[in-house]
């Protein structure tokens, strides 16, 4: 995958930019990022913050080496499966997101 279809493929599941990275955010806190995808040059990188407020790399992996898997509706090779929750949490912050749009329409 490329750094575009990376970064297509996370605003259309629930990601959103914040602070210059395309991160997932706590339900309970919409304004913070608790999860979050660095893009460099060359790689991606996959960060947690940990409770202490300190981003920690889960994974970074080349763009080369990224394909998406159809049946897992994720890109592989980059540690998204190694996250508890993390479909939850991309599933919460889609619907928020939609909603925000909803009521806003109204």
């Amino acid at each position: 995958m490329t750094k575009d279809e990376l970064k297509d493929w996370a605003t259309a599941n629930g990601w959103q930019e914040i602070g210059g990275f395309v991160s997932l955010v706590r339900p309970t806190k919409p304004s913070e990022a608790i999860v979050r995808l660095v893009f460099k040059a060359t790689v991606v990188q996959l960060e947690i913050k940990k409770p202490s407020g300190k981003w920690d790399k889960v994974k970074s992996e080349s763009y080369d080496k990224i394909a998406y898997d159809d049946h897992a509706e994720l890109p592989r090779g980059l540690g998204l499966t190694t996250i508890s929750g993390l479909t939850m949490l991309m599933r919460d912050n889609k619907d928020r997101l939609a909603f925000a749009k909803l009521s806003s329409k109204g």
